[in-house]
């Protein structure tokens, strides 16, 4: 329905603009052609007009429309990686460079020529600067107009150890879950140059790509509303380095902090460099039931094992188990007995035989 009413509209809109696109011409044409038109050959070439402005709009309209909602996605894509302090000073920040410029375009209009685009020039260069210098300054800016919400620096002792989140851990979203736990403790520190990589995987053509970006940036904006948790943006940047892995590095030993990731090679990175580094995929490793050898347990075989006569069963936390000569009850629900449990950087496998 609403596809409808914006086809619509945009119809009107094209039909109201070719009718007054043909009226401000019409004089020129009565010039060229040496001929008046009035009363209703005048009528009727404007109408003509707004048809077929109103059909020309009526055929792009889908692609209008398609362009729209893109515009629209990619708008909230970019406000969602944008604190509310820095949105509220840059607009500051724009009235106080628009401001300025209104005060320069009366000498501007004495220049002589050019003095109409030295207008048009300013308002930009003003309102842009602006709008970056009270952005960049934020912090700075917060600090001296609301002197009582001043935040301290994390240190060690202060609530505990700050913390860098990476790409992979923010499109993870079990982070979520342990922020609300309340297992975490010190600030969440939160790169720009991380916040810059989820916007181009959430602006990726691909799908599961965008869906990924997009969830990322879900799950950030869900971390800072929960209660009692510290996020900070951290927009530190080191230009020195084009990899995002080395610029978390770099940013973990400037605040000395520990990276939450999920990242096999910059876990290995990290221990080569002494970096602390919490990997979500230890810790759900580590909170698996323990299973030890003996215990009896009741479990559905799904599905053939790799060796001959061997299925395959899962456990709720989806820890594999592979059960002996488990192959001919598939689908069937069986007891088994734990023979072995063995621990792998992928996981935990359980070994049992039927009972």
């Amino acid at each position: 329905m609403g596809r409808k009413i914006t086809r619509a509209v945009l119809v009107l809109v094209g039909a109201l603009s070719m009718y007054s696109l043909v009226s401000a011409l019409l004089p020129f044409a009565e010039q060229l052609s040496g001929t008046e038109f009035t009363g209703l050959m005048a009528v009727s070439i404007n109408m003509v007009g707004a048809l077929l402005g109103g059909l020309i709009f009526y055929i792009i309209s889908p692609w209008l429309v398609k362009l729209g909602l893109r515009f629209a996605d990619m708008v909230e894509s970019y406000a969602q990686r944008i604190p509310m302090q820095d949105m509220m000073m840059g607009a500051a920040g724009l009235i106080v460079g628009l401001i300025l410029a209104s005060l320069l375009s009366r000498p501007l209009d004495l220049v002589p020529l050019v003095g109409v685009y030295l207008k048009v020039l300013a308002y930009v260069l003003l309102g842009y600067l602006g709008l970056r210098v009270a952005v960049t300054k934020s912090e700075e800016m917060a600090a001296l107009l609301l002197p009582g919400q001043r935040r301290k620096a994390p240190l060690a002792g202060d609530g505990g150890i700050p913390k860098v989140l990476d790409t992979s851990v923010i499109i993870d979203g079990r982070i979520l879950d342990i922020v609300h736990t309340g297992f975490l403790e010190g600030t969440l520190f939160v790169p720009s140059f991380v916040l810059e990589e989820l916007r181009h995987i959430a602006d990726s053509p691909d799908l599961l790509r965008r869906n990924r970006g997009r969830r990322g940036l879900d799950v950030l904006n869900s971390i800072q509303k929960v209660s009692g948790a510290r996020v900070e943006i951290s927009r530190q940047d080191y230009d020195d380095h084009s990899e995002v892995d080395s610029k978390l590095v770099r940013l973990a030993q400037d605040l000395k902090a520990k990276i939450l990731t999920n990242d096999y090679n910059l876990n290995k990175v990290c221990e080569v460099q002494g970096i602390s580094v919490l990997n979500i995929n230890e810790l759900a490793n580590a909170l698996k039931p323990v299973v030890l050898p003996g215990e009896e347990m009741s479990i559905q075989v799904l599905r053939e094992g790799k060796e001959f006569g061997q299925g395959v069963a899962y456990l709720e936390d989806g820890t594999m188990i592979v059960v002996e000569q488990g192959r001919k009850h598939i689908g069937d629900t069986v007891g088994v007995v734990v023979t072995s449990v063995l621990q792998t950087s992928a996981g935990r496998m359980i070994f049992a035989k039927l009972r």
